[in-house]
């Protein structure tokens, strides 16, 4: 596999990344923040900020994909929001559409695009968006975006959106949204090397017999097969009334 760039290099996701995508292909590495750790053999670290363009046009030279985690991965105000996540990711896809190596983009998206759908049903990732939150909304931003650069530009774009990624589950929501850092890595590699993706959306999920989400049709397009599951380990299946968790059931309409 030829180089490929990980934007948010050391936030959660990219550092299982990184340490996980080692030796499958050389990675360059992208964070606003210092890497935990110096660069091993086929890594290089770069200090930059997803909202200078200039920086993510430097660090996309010579980079066959591109994954990109950078971004708030919260609910905050909208100015963050449109700096870091909206801007952010137009940056990145620029830079990938104007590179002369980049074909590949995977955007790291969320489960929040789709929160306000009710936790008793169950839908796939062609249900239209119904975002929880702003940055749910910045996430579909990104999905759309996405599309954009796909079909006017020809990038090929994937859109994960993320479950609950835990080294376990640990609370009754993950039995229907936890993902873990070894299916993680394989979902990411299936994205970087299936053929002939255009534009794609998929939850990024593991094999969670409780789950939100159906898309193994889309698992079976990439050819993903998730290893692990909350299945056995969690009792109960929460009380939740959305599939967002606490991003939907904050919204003023649900209090008292």
């Amino acid at each position: 596999m030829e180089r490929v760039l990980i934007t948010g290099a050391a936030g959660r996701i990219g550092s299982v990344l990184r340490e996980r995508l080692r030796g499958h292909a050389p990675l360059r590495l992208l964070d606003i923040r210092a890497m935990p750790s110096p660069a091993a053999a086929g890594e290089e670290l770069v200090r930059a900020d997803i909202r200078d363009a200039g920086a993510v046009a430097e660090a996309m030279a010579g980079c066959a994909a591109v994954v990109h985690l950078a971004g708030i991965p919260s609910e905050v105000g909208f100015e963050e929001l449109l700096d870091t996540n909206i801007r952010g990711t137009y940056h990145v896809l620029e830079a990938a559409r104007q590179s002369e190596a980049c074909r590949r983009v995977i955007l790291g998206s969320s489960n929040h695009v789709t929160g306000f759908y009710p936790a008793d049903q169950t839908i796939t990732a062609l249900a239209p968006p119904r975002p929880d939150g702003l940055y749910g909304v910045s996430k579909a931003y990104g999905e759309v975006l996405g599309r954009l650069y796909h079909e006017k530009h020809g990038l090929e774009v994937v859109a994960i959106r993320i479950g609950s990624f835990a080294p376990r589950p640990t609370s009754p929501r993950h039995a229907h949204t936890w993902i873990s850092p070894r299916d993680m890595t394989q979902l990411v590699l299936r994205c970087l090397e299936a053929p002939d993706v255009g534009w794609l959306v998929v939850y990024g999920t593991s094999d969670n017999g409780r789950s939100y989400w159906d898309d193994r049709d889309v698992w079976t397009r990439l050819g993903y097969a998730p290893e692990d599951s909350a299945d056995g380990v969690l009792d109960g299946v929460g009380g939740d009334p959305f599939q967002g968790g606490e991003l939907a059931s904050l919204h003023p309409r649900w209090k008292d």
